[in-house]
């Protein structure tokens, strides 16, 4: 717990509280304010009854930003490994009092009010704060009874007609707690970043040692594999539990999409990793999961599943700078074509196929076509850009990727081609490694133009540490002349958005199986405005004990990939 004063918390909260704008979701009468009655600190005890221990166990969060506001997101748990789920809470609901500050030391409320957080939704708490200022920070926090959460930083975009400055933006994937330490989530957090994407594998769904590293895993799941919300609630709070990744949500708003691991992987739509094995319980595992990632994310209350449903994609605008085009190319895909490892499929080219759905691809191109955007950035999965795995005249390419799906990635590139985008950029995770590429139209034409860039981030930790490589000596870009940058280490893209330029530098940590290590850049490129591709400006020279190192084999890649049940 803050060794805050909570009766200063209370006070000033409680008196904003009675102006405070509640989202309806989330509305209460407030508290009164026991500077005017004595009674009212008596009330705050007694609707913490049955609370032991500090309650926020699982950190506080922020997402989704727009220009006025943003969504703050605590969840009480007294104990997160609890196997019900239920984080040793009572069966009832707790009022929440949260609170949003103009400055850091949390003497300026400008919002406030009190939120129930109610069993049935794992006692998770979603605010919609809205009319704050454009383009400035904030802080928040939450109390109930006599326990205070961390504090939070949150910010709220450029109003819809300015630019704002320069933003810094982060985007990370692939997090296996078992794998290693979350201390690129710890790096992330002392950037200070504006924004942070978060593209998939947020958690990992297998039980302990069924996913594992050469050496072994140097922690373990708790639970067994989650097929079940309990398991579901079980597993998101193992991982919200660790104080690396709860530093990098209070430092920023996330923009979350989730991948395969936080359900089952490679599933597509309906259609578990493994249809040919009898799952008739996959949709309820599917409906367990969606609501478990909707409790533990700060996500909008547009994205509340429905059942086996829930509206992830989402457009979210920085001012005039950007515009964030948050894909779902799990929920709406057709099953992928040959299996999904590398094949030569001729699945892969069927015009009928695709891997965000036709409704979402509409709302895509319709997207491209009203955007006055400097920058369009697309934050999505698995790897954009055509990734040939042989030499030779047949494509050997990976089927769980939009290579899979070659007639959707047309078409979404021509529909930025045709609406003048000015500058798309693509964002993936998925891979396990820092890659960076151009763009086509026609990848069969490497002397033709490009239309994009696609920055790729490698994991914070799945896969153990890694090791640092030579991209010159990396077959994949060799074979396909459009991709510019491979590393396998771990970490996390920083970029810097401005007007003329976009700036990434692939920051890595060279340990992740023990905690500490310090940061570094990698390498850094640019996109230039108006001018698709990457251009690097800068590449660390590797350690001299690793510049006898082999050609990295297009097999060794896909070993790395893939090696996982």
């Amino acid at each position: 717990m803050s060794k805050l004063n909570r009766r200063s918390f209370l006070v000033t909260g409680l008196a904003a509280g009675a102006t405070a704008a509640l989202p309806a979701a989330a509305s209460a009468d407030p508290l009164p304010d026991p500077a005017a009655d004595p009674s009212a600190e008596s009330a705050a005890t007694l609707a913490s009854r049955g609370l032991r221990s500090d309650p926020f166990t699982l950190g506080v969060a922020s997402g989704d930003p727009d220009h006025g506001g943003f969504v703050i997101w605590t969840r009480l748990a007294q104990q997160p490994l609890a196997e019900d789920g239920m984080g040793g809470m009572p069966q009832r609901p707790f009022p929440v009092l949260w609170q949003v500050y103009a400055d850091e030391r949390c003497r300026r409320v400008v919002r406030a009010g009190v939120a129930m957080a109610a069993p049935e939704w794992g006692h998770s708490v979603h605010v919609e704060v809205e009319n704050l200022s454009s383009d400035r920070e904030y802080w928040y926090r939450f109390r109930v009874g006599p326990y205070v959460s961390p504090v939070g930083r949150a910010r709220t975009a450029p109003h819809p007609l300015a630019y704002g400055g320069a933003l810094a933006m982060a985007f990370v994937s692939c997090a296996q707690y078992e794998h290693g330490f979350f201390t690129s989530y710890r790096r992330l957090a002392e950037e200070n970043p504006d924004l942070v994407l978060h593209l998939g594998d947020y958690q990992y769904e297998y039980t302990k040692n069924t996913y594992t590293i050469p050496g072994g895993n140097v922690r373990h799941h708790d639970g067994p594999e989650t097929e079940t919300l309990a398991n579901y609630r079980q597993r998101h709070a193992q991982y919200k539990a660790d104080p690396d990744l709860q530093a990098a949500h209070a430092a920023a708003p996330w923009l979350v999409v989730w991948d395969d691991h936080e359900i089952d992987n490679n599933w597509a739509d309906e259609v578990p990793e493994k249809p040919e094995i009898p799952q008739p319980n996959f949709l309820q595992r599917r409906e367990a999961a969606f609501r478990a990632y909707y409790e533990n994310m700060p996500l909008r209350r547009t994205s509340i599943p429905r059942g086996i449903d829930m509206q992830l994609y989402r457009r979210i605008r920085w001012g005039r700078m950007a515009t964030f085009h948050m894909l779902d190319t799990r929920q709406y895909r057709d099953d992928q074509g040959c299996g999904d490892g590398y094949r030569d499929c001729p699945a892969a080219v069927d015009p009928a196929r695709s891997i965000t759905g036709a409704e979402q691809e509409a709302w895509l191109l319709d997207g491209f076509r009203h955007s006055r955007a400097q920058w369009d950035i697309i934050g999505q999965q698995v790897f954009f850009a055509q990734r040939d795995n042989n030499a030779g005249p047949v494509k050997v390419t990976s089927q769980d990727a939009w290579d899979g799906y070659v007639a959707s990635r047309q078409r979404i590139t021509q529909g930025w081609i045709d609406a003048g985008v000015r500058n798309p950029v693509v964002l993936t995770g998925d891979v396990h490694a820092h890659w960076a590429s151009d763009l086509k139209l026609d990848y069969d034409d490497p002397t033709g133009p490009s239309v994009g860039s696609e920055l790729v981030a490698t994991s914070i930790s799945t896969g153990g540490n890694g090791a640092d490589s030579d991209p010159a000596k990396h077959a994949f870009l060799k074979i396909n002349p459009h991709l510019k940058f491979y590393n396998n280490q771990r970490g996390y893209v920083l970029t810097k958005i401005e007007k003329e330029l976009m700036t990434a530098d692939f920051r890595v940590v060279p340990q992740v199986q023990t905690p500490g290590s310090a940061v570094h850049t990698k390498a850094t490129f640019v996109v230039e405005d108006r001018v698709p591709g990457v251009q690097q400006t800068y590449l660390r020279p590797l350690d001299p004990s690793l510049r006898s190192l082999p050609d990295i084999t297009a097999e060794e890649t896909v070993r790395l990939e893939t090696e996982r049940p």
